[in-house]
């Protein structure tokens, strides 16, 4: 996870997953749904390249090894939380392609089939970074390719983590990411964060229009 709210983005999320189990973050899901059926709704196979941002210490990564995906990136900014992935997998996480980042301007290895970003997107509230993530967007995926970008609802949380966050409709975020992806999913979430407090998100699916 990522944010531009004028302090040392990296450090902060260092800090967070130095001082904090991962089972106790706001944003710790046991099965990471919608995520999966999302991306399965994309209609790639588990050969097609994926790139997991912000993925942390997701356990999006383990549920996708099982599934048989043998090309899967995990970004973070956090080399703490990806330290805590590779523990939890152990032997299974060679399989798997770590980078440490920021998704504006790493070299992120693309281009990639699928492209998965559950809560990165709406920490960018500066319009710079917004730009920044549109052009590793574009420039790390081709034609067909499926986006599936989830943020804060319209009626979610206004900060996390102690950072302010943007909301999102289905529609306000396909306009953020611009005329090249096509809108073809959205669904409606709540979480229910380990505290007990309940998040609206949208998850949407997009398909990488060609040209």
């Amino acid at each position: 996870m990522t944010s531009d709210a004028g302090t040392d983005r990296r450090a902060h999320w260092e800090k967070v997953y130095c001082e904090k189990s991962p089972l106790s973050v706001s944003w710790y899901q046991a099965s990471p749904e919608p995520s999966l059926s999302l991306i399965e709704a994309g209609g790639h196979p588990p050969t097609a390249r994926l790139i997991d941002v912000g993925g942390g210490a997701s356990t999006l990564v383990d549920h996708l090894l099982a599934r048989g995906h043998r090309d899967v990136t995990v970004l973070d900014l956090a080399s703490a939380a990806l330290g805590h992935a590779r523990r939890r997998l152990g032997e299974r996480a060679g399989a798997v392609r770590w980078l440490t980042g920021d998704v504006t301007d790493a070299d992120l290895g693309g281009p990639f089939d699928v492209w998965h970003d559950r809560a990165v997107f709406h920490f960018l509230t500066d319009a710079r970074l917004r730009s920044a993530y549109r052009a590793q967007l574009l420039d790390n995926t081709g034609a067909g390719a499926c986006v599936i970008v989830a943020t804060f609802a319209l009626d979610g949380p206004e900060r996390c983590s102690g950072l302010p966050v943007a909301r999102y409709s289905p529609e306000s975020l396909a306009t953020e990411l611009g005329p090249a992806f096509r809108l073809e999913e959205a669904r409606a979430v709540s979480h229910t964060t380990p505290g007990g407090s309940v998040q609206h998100f949208q998850f949407s699916r997009f398909r990488r229009r060609a040209g």
